[in-house]
Order: C-alpha cells, then structure tokens, then sequence
C-alpha cells in the first residue's frame, strides 16, 4: 500500500534506484516508466486520473451532442454516413485530446523521475511543486509541439479539401488526396518526435516556450530514429494495454446490457460505461507513454551533454548514492525554489559538446 509520501511502503525491497544513472539503453527507459508508476502510485496515478477524466469525459459529452441515440433509430445510408463521420471526428478529437494530456504529464512527471534518477529526496506533492512556476509555459509547449505537428498535417491537405469544395475533377482530387495524406502524416510524425522533447526541457530547464523548443531540436539532433523506435514500442503497448486489456471488462458489460437497448437512457447508460472504462484503461497507460518521454530527454541529456558526467565532477555523487533519500526535506527548503534538484537540470551560457566527456 502507498505510505504517506506516496511510496509503497514495500518499495524499499526494490532496487535503491529505479532508474540507472548513466544513458539508457531503450529497454531500460520501458522499464523505468514503468518503475516509476510502481515506485510513486499515488502520484504517477493520481495525476493521470485528472487528466483522463477531463479528456474523457470531454470525449464523451462531444459524443452525446454529436450521435445521440439517432443511430439506433431507422438504419438508412443517410443516418449511416452521419454516424459513421460523427465516430471518425470524435476519434480524431479522443487522440489529439490524449496526445495533449500524454504531453502534459510528460512535464509533470519528469521532475519526480529526475529526482529518482540523481537519488534526490522526493517530499508528498513534489511534482506539483517543481512543475507549478512553469505550469503556463508547460500548457502552452505541449499545445505548440500539438499545434506544430496538427498543421504540418493539414497543410499539404489544403489542395484536396479545396478541389473536393469546388467540384473539381475526381481524378485530380484523387491525386492531391494520394501525395497530401501520407506527406502530411509523415511531417506531423516527424516534427513531433523533434519538438517532444521540448516539454520536459520547459520544466526542467526553466526554458522559455521557444528556448524549450530549440532545445527540443539540439536534443534530438542525429538521434531521431532512436526516439521514433522508442515511442514506437511505447505505443504498441499502450494500445495492447489500452485498447484490449483494460478495456475488454467493460466492453462485455456495454455488449451485455445495452447492446440490444434503445432509447436515451440506454445511450447515456451505455456512454456512461464507456466512458468509465476509457478513464480506467487511460490513467493506467497515460503515465507509462509520459514517463517514456520524460526518460527519453534524460537520455539525451547524458548522451549528447554527458549529463551524468557533468555532475560527478560537480561533486553531485553523494546525491545519487547508495542512500538515495540521504536528504532531507530541511535540505531542500534551504536550497530555494530556484536552486538545489532545478539547478542540477539548467543548461550554462554555452551548451555543452560532445567532445567535453559526452556519451555517443
């Protein structure tokens, strides 16, 4: 059960540190999410919670207004197609809505898994503390890297919807449709792995919302590929976990007591499960694909910069030793806000270089 900071009060049988302190292989940055959620439930859990009730219940209200129970009425091909695009457009809102929320947990996340990866000492309600001065910056950030990937989307997309607007010619709008789509997907993809890394970058650096995203880009400079596999890998789990195993339970009851109803209540009933299962599967994931993220640029904070390096010859070894939680609370209130665990994380006057120590 989780002690009063948080802690399961069994995590002392695990490791002294869930996160090694030195670059991370890519297996070790799955695990480490996912010792991080073991190790912090309380606020790993707690966090995600919040998030995915206000995404899914969003999700789901957006649903009623835009189906209703017109669905279950008389079956004609009009009602259909009006179903069918009412679905796809609530799909697209669910997953822009859970990238967002993905993206906002990442910054509150990360400084509990900084402090778990430097053995610093993690106090009750931490990540709220560390994250609160740059809240704002850490909203507008994620929705900049979600702004920048959506319209790098839709802009090579612009021909077809103007040519389907005027009637143009079917084979032309087929042709803008074949080149627009998959160079639309492939820019979204490929700038969002680039600026990712920018919403850790905000909290932990203090960066500003463009300063975080030029650091998003050096970061992920010549490491690209890597990111993408990572992220791959965290998503087939997610959608595993996500999509099937948490969410099979409530499927079956939807399928069981309402599959054959009618009628509002039935849908509001039936929503209602939905919208429950949704919220259970997605807090359980949702800090698993933050936590991934939020390793990621730790990673590449000692592979490119030498992170870890830098702080041994900073004489930061004790922070990390074989007592992790060696500092008190005391210690850190007379450090200041701005100094101690933030200052271990604040890039100097000139960025660091490969050639200084760094990991390749």
């Amino acid at each position: 059960m989780p002690g009063p900071d948080g802690r399961d009060d069994d995590a002392d049988a695990l490791d002294a540190q869930a996160v090694p302190f030195r670059p991370l292989s890519i297996s070790e940055m799955l695990d480490g999410a996912i010792a991080g959620i073991r190790r912090r439930p309380r606020t790993s859990l707690g966090l995600a919670v919040v998030i995915s009730t206000v995404i899914q219940v969003t999700s789901s209200i957006a649903a009623y207004f835009f189906i209703g129970d017109e669905a279950r009425d008389e079956l004609t091909p009009e009602v259909l197609l009006e179903s069918l695009g009412a679905q796809l457009t609530l799909t697209v809102l669910g997953l822009i809505l859970s990238a967002y929320g993905i993206l906002l947990l990442s910054g509150l996340l990360a400084p509990i898994l900084g402090r778990e990866l430097v053995g610093m000492y993690i106090a009750p309600r931490q990540a709220w503390r560390d994250a609160r001065p740059r809240l704002g910056r850490l909203v507008v950030t994620a929705a900049a890297v979600m702004g920048i990937s959506l319209g790098a989307l839709i802009l090579p997309i612009v021909p077809f919807l103007l040519l389907l607007s005027v009637d143009a010619n079917p084979g032309l709008s087929a042709a803008a449709a074949v080149v627009g789509f998959p160079v639309g997907i492939g820019l979204m993809v490929w700038l969002y792995l680039l600026f990712v890394l920018a919403v850790p970058a905000v909290v932990l650096e203090r960066q500003t919302v463009g300063g975080a995203l030029r650091r998003a880009v050096t970061l992920s400079k010549g490491r690209w590929w890597r990111t993408c596999g990572t992220l791959l890998l965290a998503l087939l789990i997610t959608v595993f976990m996500g999509f099937f195993a948490l969410r099979i339970p409530f499927l079956f009851v939807q399928l069981v007591f309402f599959g054959d109803s009618s009628g509002a209540d039935s849908t509001v009933a039936a929503l209602a499960v939905d919208t429950l299962g949704r919220i259970v599967s997605w807090s359980v994931v949702l800090p698993f694909d933050a936590g991934v993220i939020a390793l990621l640029y730790m990673d590449r904070r000692m592979r490119r910069e030498g992170f870890d390096l830098e702080l041994r010859n900073k004489e930061y070894a004790a922070a990390r030793s074989a007592t992790p939680r060696a500092h008190s609370a005391a210690d850190e209130e007379e450090a200041g806000p701005e100094e101690g665990f933030i200052e271990l994380w604040r890039t100097g006057p000139e960025p660091a270089r490969p050639e200084t120590g760094a990991h390749p």
